[in-house]
């Protein structure tokens, strides 16, 4: 068969059954990306005869002697296509793993298309910008501009990366292809609870192509956690490579490593596998119930509080007396709210490619938010030595959290020990809901109580936290939602019991928010119900009780968080902006009687930095062009610090952007980085990057003052060159000069996570409720936030915008639904929803006017918390329009629909 791609000729045969996606990568077109293989999601779309179709359920065959383009064949001559720059100029991408497809939709639109674009791209989902930068592209709005030379921080300064993105040149983690690369597939648990008495693997190592078959009798059994943190005492000891007992459905059993995906899929389906099932338990409160099944036999040497009730971890705090402050109140509200769990759902799935280079050094390349983590992690299963380990990641497809685990990275390793080969491990859509991590689903019970003026007297939180099968994050998840939810508020008496999970379920682990969103929801659902009845506006309420610098912020105990300060305070600002904004122009559109329409608000802080230490080391070296490297250790996965360093730098050297040039997230260029979690790429990876080019400013100062005379006070840095006593020094020159002298012009910055800050975040929305279907119509969503100097507003905007829209996602549809046997039952993008164009509002992004004294040029972090009050918000406005509360997400139209009939009747 002859395929045309691109303009180019292929002859070729595809397999049977083979999908166009598959048959173009591996004809090298890698711009053609995975994100569903089932027609969901738009990642692979192409376009057939100029007609744009999802590739992953395209069958390869259809395409022959017809013209295919992929985003690598959609400029022409070199020139970018009119979409492809228009996605540029409004930077209409954060991760950018949805790009390519989102492009070759766009690009197909007519003008009457774009009119409707709710319609236009039902097929695609992007999980990280909210929609909001792609609908500017596509209308030609233009968001990005330049900076002048050392003048970067606080513009719309464009991802340098940007071009490569919207190109399809950009590599993500398996745009590559090693020769005699394997593939492993994993055979998964089928059962809730069961011990694995043999495995057979002969039917399997008979399968032509496989080459080998993985067991528990062939992994280490050194314990460790699949959560990764700086401090591994963080999480328990409760998982293995593989294991011979599983303790959730899905759960990895065994690994076949074959030439091909389809021979390594065939011997999984012919391992035998011999179970003792065993009891199971799916329900929190049932498994610390006396006689429950016992899911880890393992106490305190692996850091789990009580194994024998299945508990992981325990807060039980007291401060002053809540039962005198509820006698003293006038109001009192009392509640269980509950939050499911929720799916990541970045695009790229989990992944890794692994290899022995000529040294016969372990090399892994992933899809990680912790590269030196994992190397650690790795050395420590396997006994390897550091330096014959090399964890790296080039751009990757989204994280949120889910990527702060080793999921993938160990059992790829074992794989490349066991064979000697280069191997490849890429999860499924299905793997993903089934076989990694979800938000921790709890239960909040919650009491509250105020006086008449409005002022708070008692709160109390009873919180129960499933961890699913593992303990993987469940502590500090558990211990962060007792935190700054709590503390926000000024009140004497305090109380808070809270426990956290096992149960043989599929696990929690970090996720957006990590823990405040579930009890932000209890909390700021409390406080408007407060408000409601003493007859106070609820912005006003909030206002006469939250902290305010100089107030210790208490949740647990006096001595917590002793190194959170106010390094600035913009929470004030943040709830006039929003309430000058709810004020201002509040006209609704036409309605008819079968609406109710009302306006809730929620607020949100965070500390900026997670405790426990968050260390980062950047390095900046003058080239011999005169441009200047920068290498540093944290991840780029559409948080923005590609840039966001590239600025610093820029700003701190007097440079242009182009001038800066970003080595990151690899073990192997030195240094140490925790990793791109907790919101820390800028406040503490960017702040070693700060110091870095400070020192490397000082360093080429002092040397022009020694090389071209007086001191280093009269020279100063500009584009290209150092100037003083009447003298211009082209870069270039000066670095030869210093290369003369054996002197190199480097030097290195470091970041310790402490001191550490806090922002805040508050939401509002208008809404309209449908009596007779229970459909929720957003009419306005606005959102402030106090992120300290923003360094790039377009990209902070985007942050928000797509925290936001995920937590909608969240209170409005997202829900893993599990059977009776603890089975995901909708482990696809189609059967759980995710927010598409249409689903969505545009949110009105407002900052506040703060500059924080810890974070870099006086930034704060702001890539978690705009999730956090988005539900309470939704939840309030919702209360508001029917007059019930609502405490159970998703806010699904069922639901109310039933609740409006209990409460008004039939229409």
């Amino acid at each position: 068969m002859t395929f045309s791609v691109n303009g180019k000729s292929h002859a070729a045969a595809p397999r049977p059954g083979q999908c166009l996606r598959t048959f173009l990568r591996e004809l090298g077109w890698f711009g053609v990306k995975k994100g569903c293989d089932a027609g969901d999601c738009g990642a692979c779309t192409v376009l057939v005869d100029g007609e744009p179709v999802h590739s992953c359920i395209f069958p390869a065959y259809r395409a022959a002697n017809r013209s295919v383009t992929t985003i690598e064949g959609l400029a022409v001559d070199g020139e970018l296509h009119s979409m492809q720059k228009a996605f540029l100029q409004a930077q209409g991408y954060q991760c950018g793993f949805c790009t390519p497809g989102m492009i070759m939709t766009a690009a197909s639109l007519n003008q009457s298309q774009r009119q409707d674009l709710a319609w236009a791209l039902k097929g695609n989902i992007c999980r990280c910008t909210g929609y909001g930068a792609i609908e500017d592209a596509i209308r030609g709005v233009c968001q990005v501009e330049e900076a002048e030379a050392g003048s970067a921080c606080g513009r719309n300064v464009a991802a340098p990366a940007g071009p490569a993105v919207v190109s399809g040149s950009a590599q993500y983690t398996l745009d590559v292809a090693p020769p005699g690369l394997l593939h492993l597939k994993l055979l998964r648990s089928p059962h809730a609870h069961a011990r694995i008495k043999s495995i057979r693997k002969d039917a399997a190592l008979s399968v032509p192509g496989v080459r080998a078959v993985l067991t528990w009798e062939d992994a280490p059994q050194t314990l460790y956690s699949s959560a990764r943190h700086e401090d591994e005492s963080d999480d328990p000891d409760d998982t293995a490579v593989l294991d011979n007992v599983v303790r959730f459905v899905g759960q990895r059993v065994a690994a076949v490593i074959a030439e091909s995906e389809a021979a390594a899929e065939a011997g999984c389906r012919k391992l035998e596998v011999d179970y003792e099932l065993l009891p199971a338990v799916f329900d929190p409160e049932a498994a610390m119930r006396p006689g429950a099944p016992i899911i880890h036999d393992r106490g305190p040497e692996a850091r789990i509080d009580n194994a024998g009730r299945n508990i992981l971890a325990e807060v039980h705090s007291r401060i002053g007396n809540v039962e005198e402050g509820f006698a003293n109140a006038d109001v009192v509200h009392e509640a269980t709210y509950v939050t499911p769990r929720v799916q990541h759902a970045h695009l790229e799935t989990h992944c890794a490619i692994g290899w022995f280079d000529e040294s016969r050094r372990l090399n892994i390349r992933s899809s990680t938010q912790t590269p030196f983590l994992t190397r650690r992690a790795l050395c420590g299963i396997f006994g390897l030595d550091p330096a014959n380990v090399r964890v790296f990641c080039e751009r990757m497809g989204g994280g949120f959290g889910a990527k702060q685990e080793m999921l993938v990275e160990d059992i790829v390793a074992l794989a490349v020990i066991k064979t000697g080969a280069p191997v490849k491990l890429e999860f499924t859509r299905e793997e993903q809901f089934i076989g990694t991590t979800t938000r921790h689903p709890m239960r909040v019970r919650i009491k509250a109580g105020a006086r008449r003026d409005g002022r708070l007297t008692a709160m109390q939180m009873h919180i129960v936290s499933n961890t699913g099968a593992y303990g993987n994050h469940g502590r500090f998840v558990l211990y962060h939602a007792c935190g700054e939810s709590f503390a926000v508020y000024r009140c004497d008496n305090k109380k808070i019991d809270a426990v956290v999970v096992y149960t043989n379920t599929v696990p929690g682990g970090a996720f957006r928010g990590y823990g405040l969103p579930q009890t932000n929801f209890a909390v700021e659902s409390a406080m408007d119900e407060l408000a409601r009845g003493i007859g106070m506006d609820p912005i006003a309420f909030r206002a006469r009780n939250v902290v305010r610098p100089g107030d210790p912020m208490v949740s647990t105990g006096a001595a917590e968080g002793a190194d959170v300060q106010y390094g600035s305070y913009g929470l004030d600002q943040c709830l006039a902006l929003v309430k000058e904004t709810l004020d201002r122009d509040g006209r609704d559109p036409p309605l008819s009687p079968d609406w109710l329409v009302g306006q809730g608000i929620a607020l949100g802080m965070i500390d900026t930095i997670p405790p426990s230490g968050h260390f980062s080391e950047s390095s900046a070296e003058l080239r011999e062009d005169g441009s200047y490297e920068l290498t540093v250790g944290t991840a780029e996965f559409g948080n923005g610090t590609n840039t966001v360093h590239r600025q610093i730098a820029a700003t701190v050297l007097g440079a242009n952007m182009d001038g800066i040039n970003v080595r990151q997230s690899d073990t192997d260029h030195g240094g140490h980085d925790t990793g791109a979690f907790g919101s820390t790429g800028t406040v503490v990876a960017g702040l070693a990057t700060q110091r870095a080019a400070q020192a490397l400013r000082d360093d080429i100062l002092t040397f022009a003052a020694e090389h071209g005379g007086d001191t280093a006070a009269e020279w100063n840095v500009v584009a290209g060159a150092v100037t003083g006593a009447g003298r211009r020094v082209s870069l270039p020159a000066l670095f030869e000069a210093a290369r003369a002298k054996g002197r190199r012009l480097l030097a290195t910055g470091k970041s310790t996570g402490t001191p550490r800050s806090v922002a805040f975040n508050v939401q509002a929305f208008r809404i309209a409720v449908n009596k007779r279907s229970g459909a929720i119509k957003i009419l306005r969503s606005v959102h402030a936030a106090d992120a300290g100097r923003v360094i790039n507003p377009m990209q902070c905007r985007g942050q928000v915008e797509g925290g936001v829209a995920q937590s909608l996602g969240a209170a409005l549809y997202e829900e893993m639904v599990l059977d009776d046997s603890g089975r995901v039952i909708n482990p696809t993008f189609r059967h759980y929803h995710l927010p598409q164009f249409g689903d969505l509002p545009r949110t009105e992004v407002l900052f506040a006017d703060t500059s924080d004294s810890t974070g870099p040029f006086g930034a704060k972090s702001m890539s978690e918390s705009p999730y956090n009050p988005v539900a309470a918000a939704l939840g309030n406005a919702l209360a508001d329009a029917t007059g019930i509360r609502f405490c159970q997400t998703p806010f699904k139209p069922d639901r109310i629909f039933h609740a409006i009939v209990k409460k008004f009747g039939t229409a």
